[in-house]
């Protein structure tokens, strides 16, 4: 499946979250992943994810898709797919 996360995190968590997404997923700009995952892959990502967020102050969303959706950039791509080796 493919997915795409976008958070919002508390200043003292969002390094944390980001190098924790980054370690799974492409980064395309400030916070928001994307990329394809395994069933498996999908649960380690939600379960570290709660292991890093504040449930009470944090939010963070995530769109599955069944494969990877056309994309349109406007103005500076920030982190182009096309980097990945």
């Amino acid at each position: 499946m493919y997915i795409i996360i976008v958070y919002d995190v508390s200043v003292e968590r969002v390094n944390r979250v980001k190098k924790f997404l980054r370690q799974h997923l492409h980064w395309v700009q400030n916070s928001v992943f994307e990329g394809e995952v395994t069933r498996a892959e999908f649960e380690r990502i939600k379960a570290g994810l709660e292991e890093l967020i504040d449930e009470d102050a944090d939010s963070v969303v995530i769109y599955k898709l069944r494969s990877m959706p056309q994309r349109e950039t406007m103005g500076v791509e920030k982190n182009p797919l096309g980097d990945i080796i």
